[in-house]
């Protein structure tokens, strides 16, 4: 028998990692001591071992704990996990070729391609934009946000960015429209359609982006710094827009 720090030790996880998926219902402690504290054994480290393979392999914690009772599909997991991690493998072979065709361009006569150094940081920005935004999203939310970035290039990042501008820009020019016009019906239906470009219609993605809005007072300071921040008006407009299609 192990007592939590014990435990945890030999397991290579901490004890607060125990308490929580105690609390979760994924690993009970086979006993408690007459004074109260956790007891594992053997049996509970091979247990331990399914959850983190499991966790490992992009599995959220609350699908685990389903699967612990019943034969895990192995096979769908490791796909799943394999396109996950082959999209962040690409995502790196992409920076990786812009700042190697950069370094070359040093060699030109004519000076750098400053285009070049242009594309490393959208590489960049790319991969560390929406780290912050983790919180937000489930485990399951976050592998398939995951998935979805294979097809997420600088391109089409650049062209979704100028979509946004424009129907910004759109919006605030109808702001005295009715919200129920065909107008700003037309500019809520691109709305969401670029909404839909990035949750692709996914619930669980759909539900961390209405948690990552909701909470826009407590974004890190240079988020706002950088445009992400909507005027108050604009996004007041849309959704009456929105709310007026819905009651039709």
């Amino acid at each position: 028998m192990y007592q939590a720090l014990e435990f945890a030790n030999l397991a290579g996880v901490t004890v607060r990692a125990l308490h929580h998926y105690d609390r979760l219902g994924l690993l009970k402690p086979s006993r408690r001591s007459a004074s109260g504290y956790r007891l594992y054994t053997d049996r509970d480290l091979a247990r331990l071992e399914q959850i983190v393979v499991l966790k490992y392999l992009g599995l959220p914690l609350k699908q685990i704990r389903s699967l612990l009772f019943q034969e895990p599909d192995l096979s769908a997991i490791l796909v799943r996990q394999q396109r996950v991690l082959g999209e962040r493998r690409r995502q790196l072979d992409r920076t990786i070729q812009a700042i190697e065709e950069a370094g070359r361009s040093l060699q030109h006569a004519q000076g750098p391609d400053w285009s070049l150094f242009k594309k490393i940081i959208q590489e960049i920005e790319m991969q560390n934009d929406n780290e912050w935004t983790k919180k937000y999203y489930s485990e399951e939310a976050q592998a398939k946000i995951a998935e979805r970035q294979a097809a997420w290039t600088p391109e089409l990042q650049e062209q979704v960015s100028r979509d946004w501008t424009q129907l910004f820009a759109d919006i605030e020019a109808s702001l005295k429209e009715d919200p129920a016009s065909a107008k700003a019906q037309h500019l809520a239906a691109r709305w969401q359609r670029l909404i839909a470009g990035f949750t692709g219609g996914d619930p669980a993605i759909q539900k961390g982006l209405n948690q990552l809005w909701s909470d826009r007072n407590n974004w890190p300071a240079d988020v706002k710094a950088h445009g992400w921040q909507i005027k108050p008006e604009i996004q007041e407009f849309i959704m009456r827009a929105i709310g007026a299609a819905k009651s039709r």
